[in-house]
This record gives C-alpha cells, sequence and structure tokens, in this order.
C-alpha cells in the first residue's frame, strides 16, 4: 500500500469521478484507476461500487476513508516537520475562499504572494465559506479564508483579517424605502431574500431578529451574493449585503434599521492539531502582520 494509492483512493471518494480526480492529481484516468485497482489487489476488497455512470464507496471504502486520511495526514506532518527546517518555500498549498473573498479582498495578497514565493502551486479552491471550514477540519485543505462562524468553534484556530460591515438593502421603489424610518418589525411584513440558513451570513442576520423575537419572511435564498443583489435591485425582496456592494450603483437604497450596526468577520482558520506547510506560514504572514488570535 502506497501513498499515491491512498491518494488517489481520497480523491475518487471526493469527487466521486475518476475522471475529476484525475484532474486534480495532475495524472491521467487511466492512472487513477491503476492506483486503485493495485489498492483494492493489496487489501482484497472492492472500494467503489461502479453502477452505470455513478461511483460510491464500498462498506470497505468507508471504512477506509477515514483511515487512509489520517495516515495522509500525519505524513504530511512528518514532512513538514523536516521540511520547515531549512531551504526555499516549495510545494502545493491547498486554500479555499468563498467568491466574494476572492475577488473582493484576496486580490492584492494573492499577487503578493505568487511574486514572492514563485516555486509555490497554489490550489485554490472557490467554495461556500461553510464548506472551506469544513474541509480545513477533514484535512482536505491547509487553510480557509472564509467568513468566520458567528459563535467561535474551538476545532480550528480563527483568526480576523477583515471586519466586514453588513447593510440591509432594498430596491429603489421598494415600500421599505419609502418609510422615514424602518425597524426589524418592519423588515418581518416584507419578503427577504437571503443566502441558506447553513450560511455564517444568514447565522449572523437571524441572531439579530431572533434576539428581538422576531421572525424574518425569507422568500427566496442562494449562496451567490451578485445574486442576492440583483434579485433586490429589482423589488423582489429586502437583503442583507456587505456594505461595499450596497454602495455600488444606483438601484438600490441603504435601509437605516433603528441605527442598528450589523457587521461579520472575515478571516483565516486553519487546524490546531497540524503543522502548517512554510507555505501555509508564509501566506499568514502575509495576511497577519500584526494580528492577534481571534480563537484558538
Amino acid at each position: 500500500m502506497d501513498t499515491a494509492s491512498l491518494s488517489a483512493f481520497l480523491e475518487v471518494a471526493r469527487t466521486a469521478s475518476f475522471s475529476l480526480a484525475a484532474e486534480q492529481l495532475h495524472i491521467t484516468q487511466p492512472a487513477v484507476s491503476k492506483r486503485i485497482s493495485v489498492l483494492e489487489e493489496s487489501l482484497g476488497v472492492s472500494l467503489f461500487d461502479r453502477v452505470s455512470r455513478q461511483i460510491s464507496l464500498t462498506e470497505a471504502g468507508r471504512a477506509l476513508l477515514p483511515r487512509a486520511q489520517q495516515l495522509l495526514l500525519d505524513l504530511e506532518d512528518m514532512r513538514r516537520a523536516v521540511g520547515n527546517l531549512s531551504g526555499p518555500v516549495t510545494g502545493t498549498l491547498k486554500v479555499g475562499t468563498s467568491h466574494h473573498i476572492g475577488l473582493h479582498r484576496l486580490p492584492p495578497t494573492l499577487r503578493a504572494f505568487s511574486t514572492q514565493f514563485r516555486q509555490v502551486r497554489l490550489d485554490l479552491r472557490f467554495i461556500d465559506s461553510e464548506e472551506a471550514y469544513e474541509a480545513v477540519l477533514s484535512g482536505d485543505l491547509e487553510l480557509g479564508i472564509v467568513t468566520l462562524p458567528p459563535v467561535p468553534d474551538d476545532r480550528l484556530i480563527a483568526r480576523e483579517v477583515w471586519k466586514d460591515p453588513l447593510a440591509f438593502i432594498a430596491g429603489r421603489g421598494h415600500p421599505l424605502t419609502q418609510q422615514a424610518s424602518v425597524s426589524l418589525a418592519d423588515l418581518t411584513a416584507h419578503p427577504a431574500i437571503l443566502p441558506s440558513s447553513s450560511t455564517f451570513t444568514r447565522q449572523i442576520a437571524a441572531q439579530l431578529f431572533q434576539a428581538s423575537g422576531l421572525e424574518m419572511q425569507v422568500s427566496m435564498t442562494t449562496n451567490y451574493l451578485e445574486t442576492i443583489r440583483m434579485m433586490a435591485s429589482i423589488g423582489l425582496g429586502w437583503s442583507v449585503l456587505p456594505a461595499s456592494m450596497a454602495e455600488a450603483g444606483s438601484d438600490i437604497e441603504i435601509l437605516n434599521i433603528d441605527g442598528i450596526a450589523l457587521s461579520r468577520s472575515l478571516g483565516v482558520v486553519y487546524h490546531p492539531r497540524r503543522i502548517l506547510s512554510r507555505a501555509a506560514q508564509a501566506m499568514l504572514d502575509l495576511l497577519l502582520p500584526a494580528v492577534d488570535p481571534v480563537t484558538g
């Protein structure tokens, strides 16, 4: 049993696809199939059910999955413990971030990183903050640059990089924009367009209403903030967006809600029990030149 076969097994399990696993591993699909076959032969079991085009783990595959993950994580920690002692910063850095952060916050840092550390291959995945958070927990990603959870979670170290003010918004001409003053109770009388209930941003907004004994009337959900902005701008409902997005354009208005100032924290998360690669530490140094830990 070798690490290449285990890596192929984990990637096929994650993507449920031999072709997608090959893309992620930068090898051919036949090479992935060969590695899986070698692993199955060495263990004497089938690890995947291949029914039509659907690929799923067998019982043996499900039993192997957490052990393979832990074994590769332990081996990577050993490599980092030795490799961190000297030499240039090299290797692959796996980072997950949201589209909003990747587009509006990260470009200066990514430019500086790619300029200073040209020997590092940056594997940047654009996914929801919550998905990136879970991927760091599982060891699939080394860093997550994400919206931080409203309730601290000591399973990961979380460090704030940016404070991101939020704004209540509605399209011009919406009934709420015609009122001289707007309360949280006024908002509950109108449909809202918000990210899904699993997102940290939605949880921040929900906590505000719950504290006042109010319930939002959510008519539509999507995790794409630009889509939310568009739907709000044409009058389909009010929403909560980063203030930077609310200020862009003349098709929406910011609603001042009883002087309430709402914000979320954007930052970086990493696992407290895993040794950071030199590439990950270099990224942290760029993101956090003089910032103290928030949790962990």
